[in-house]
């Protein structure tokens, strides 16, 4: 605006008649982000809410509360069922259901106190901490709560008991990762996957010009290229897959050294394994004050190179449908035309998956380098970083949603496919080379097997240049070339009888390896 500004005064001082805009009245800020979307600041939240709605309930702020909340009872429950402190009395099952109810049914006034309790501590696992002692003290002095003794009001001082905050956190985040990952991420990739394989298989057989270097080559067919982006896309997956999600519980600076003075009698190293392995997490008996954070640099890059192939496929697709390859069929991507041109049907969604891609890719890429570090026994570098790994998901899940559904509305246009075929010739030109030079070989050894001094004056390579580079080449001159050749009748038949849709060697088969 400033700019603009300064251009009216310019040409005022010119005696120029200049006409504005009034600048518009925007209204407050004050909509719920909730309940309106239009007011997202990230796309995530608003245009794209509807593909990435589900990692919230794994990466989230309320998500991760939920978790530290679930985390601190869990310990809670873990220390009564394994006697750690000699006099606390056990829990009671209805004790343990009351405790399991507070993350399970975390309602809007939990969510408002956990908010409120933060504000006072400046601190996100404190406030967590006083919330669960909270309840805890507040369900024991509970009159109507008789159904049996309960011992929980001598829980409330065990509440974070030599836990640290990343303690908590670790174990919170690696249960948000792993969730994001294997029950929504995953399911999506896999299911790109299937589809993407399925349509390899259907379209196999279909013979396609192949380019390399942008010039016309050896045919493949239009399966077999599809099935390639199968198989890279597969064996990044098991990667993925295989992904381990690490957790560790042992203290400030990762000694159990509080723990072996509070309470010297415990196996602490037996018992932090079996308290980290009981959340279903692999335990890592060797950190600092946090865990190194190296599997998710290691899951994170496994992600962004899963994203680099899908990105490749969508460059391709994108490619592929600007040659007249496929026809797009609207109504099945979901999507629309041109608003001005009629006759346009824009690669939109390969266009959508592309630079969702790239999001995404940036912002995992800085996860993998930011989280392999922190200095000496912690720094807090990877809290704020770790915010954003929902961020760098979400992306991913965009992208690999519009490239289902551009899929989705692909038809193999066979007949454009055939005529591009029959119009390049030239790409037989490496079968007749090729079987030229095995002729001659064949040719040059004598009946004793010793090899005979010959040396042809224009090599079969030589001679196929001469014949079609630079050059429009037709069948006739591919035959003239075979027809030339001193070749035995059977190698002469079948170069006789191959044509450019043909030439595509093992492509058909190579899908049945999917």
């Amino acid at each position: 605006m400033s700019i603009l500004r300064e251009d009216v005064r310019a040409a005022q001082a010119f005696g120029d008649t200049v006409t504005t805009m009034p600048t518009p009245e925007l209204p407050p800020t004050n909509a719920h982000p909730e309940k309106d979307r239009g007011w997202a600041l990230s796309p995530l939240d608003g245009r794209y809410r509807a593909q990435t709605y589900r990692l919230a309930n794994y990466l989230s702020e309320d998500a991760i509360n939920r978790l530290r909340i679930y985390i601190e009872v869990e310990w809670l429950v873990f220390i009564s069922a394994n006697d750690l402190v000699d006099g606390l009395p056990p829990l009671s099952a209805e004790d343990i259901a009351y405790l399991r109810s507070l993350p399970a049914d975390f309602t809007d006034d939990r969510r408002a106190r956990l908010a409120a309790l933060e504000s006072q501590t400046r601190h996100d696992v404190k406030a967590v901490e006083y919330l669960v002692r909270e309840h805890i003290l507040a369900h024991s002095s509970d009159e109507v709560h008789t159904a049996t003794p309960s011992a929980l009001d001598r829980y409330a001082e065990a509440v974070h008991l030599l836990c640290t905050s990343e303690d908590i956190n670790n174990l919170s985040v690696a249960l948000g990762v792993r969730g994001a990952v294997e029950d929504v991420w995953l399911p999506a990739a896999q299911g790109l996957v299937r589809g993407l394989s399925e349509m390899a298989q259907q379209l196999g057989d279909v013979p396609m010009l192949a380019r390399t270097h942008g010039q016309s080559a050896t045919p493949t067919t239009v399966g077999k290229e599809l099935g390639v982006f199968v198989w890279r896309l597969q064996r990044a997956l098991k990667r993925i897959e295989k992904a381990e999600y690490l957790g560790k519980f042992n203290g400030a600076t990762g000694t159990y050294s509080a723990h072996v003075v509070a309470l010297p009698n415990v196996d602490w190293l037996t018992t932090s394994r079996s308290f980290v392995q009981g959340l279903g997490l692999t335990w890592n008996p060797l950190t600092t004050q946090i865990e190194s954070h190296d599997w998710q640099s290691e899951l994170y890059s496994d992600i962004t190179r899963f994203n680099r192939i899908a990105h490749n496929l969508a460059t391709d697709m994108w490619t592929y449908i600007s040659l007249g390859y496929f026809k797009q069929e609207l109504a099945a991507q979901g999507s629309t035309g041109s608003s001005t041109m009629p006759h346009k049907v824009n690669p939109i969604r390969f266009e959508n998956a592309e630079s969702n891609l790239e999001l995404s890719n940036g912002v995992l890429d800085v996860l993998v380098q930011a989280l392999s570090t922190s200095r000496m026994q912690r720094d807090l570098s990877d809290s704020s970083t770790q915010r954003n790994i929902g961020v760098g998901l979400g992306y991913s899940l965009v992208a690999i949603d519009n490239l289902v559904r551009g899929l989705a509305g692909l038809t193999a246009n066979v007949s454009l496919l055939a005529e591009e075929l029959d119009a390049h010739w030239e790409v037989v030109s490496e079968a007749i080379q090729q079987g030229l030079r095995v002729a001659e070989l064949q040719d040059a050894q004598s009946s004793s097997g010793v090899a005979q001094d010959r040396k042809p004056t224009l090599g079969p390579y030589e001679l196929l240049k001469a014949a079609t580079r630079g050059r429009t080449v037709s069948q006739d001159d591919m035959l003239e070339v075979i027809n030339h050749a001193d070749l035995p009748d059977d190698l002469a038949e079948r170069l006789r009888n191959l044509t450019p849709a043909t030439y595509t060697g093992l492509a058909a088969s190579l899908v049945d390896l999917l």
